[in-house]
């Protein structure tokens, strides 16, 4: 719904790139800036994402000298290239994403409270899988209709006893996990649909974990409560 929807949505992963090189990322750089770098010199992200929208993905890996530099490209709209002589004017839509608690990172001094609060405008909490497996059959149709067309398979959906092995998991590895899961079995399926057999593995694990809690319960039992 947004009047950005037909610009640009640029997305960089934060903790994929080493410090030394996330500022050229991000804001570019000049010709003849560093050894290495292009003669044309090079737009970043804010560049590519004028008049749309950068996602910044696990932001809490930003070094704190390149979060200072956000933050005044936030509030001053406009970037300086490395070995740049101009600012450059941007107008963009940041939304930020990390699986770190920031206020605590906040407190502990290891993320800028100004640039904290100046991201910090609309906020969504996404709970872990654990917390919402209503959405586990939805996210398991979705997943197989994208992974069809990755690995050129053609399964149309899954079996109410293989959907309730899926539900019982705590997915300590969330909507990843899900994904990898739901590969795996749509690899070893002959047929259109996932059933019960093609998550043995994954249902043996879960079946090895919940014993070895009832062995760690059994030992914490005592004579009284014998």
């Amino acid at each position: 719904m947004s009047s950005r929807r037909y610009e640009s949505f640029v997305k960089i992963n934060c903790s994929a790139i080493p410090a030394e090189l996330i500022e050229s990322e991000l804001f570019g750089y000049e010709s003849g800036s560093f050894t290495g770098a292009k003669k044309s010199g090079k737009p970043g992200k804010f560049e590519q994402a004028n008049g749309g929208t950068l996602f910044l993905d696990e932001i809490c890996s930003l070094p704190l000298l390149t979060q200072a530099k956000i933050l005044r490209a936030l509030q001053e709209r406009e970037i300086d290239r490395v070995g740049g002589l101009r600012s450059i004017p941007v107008d963009i839509r940041v939304i930020a994403a990390t699986n770190q608690n920031l206020s605590e990172m906040v407190k502990r001094g290891r993320f800028r409270s100004d640039l904290y609060y100046r991201l910090n405008v609309i906020t969504i909490n996404i709970p872990p899988l654990r917390e919402r497996k209503d959405d586990i059959p939805l996210l398991v149709n979705e997943l197989i209709s994208r992974l069809n067309s990755q690995i050129g398979t053609a399964i149309t959906g899954v079996t109410s006893r293989a959907l309730s092995i899926l539900v019982q998991h705590d997915w300590p590895g969330n909507v990843r996990e899900l994904q990898n899961i739901i590969e795996r079995a749509m690899n070893e399926a002959k047929g259109p649909i996932l059933e019960e057999q093609h998550f043995k593995l994954f249902s043996e694990q879960i079946n090895a974990k919940a014993k070895s809690q009832i062995v760690v319960n059994e030992k914490k039992r005592t004579l009284k409560s014998i």
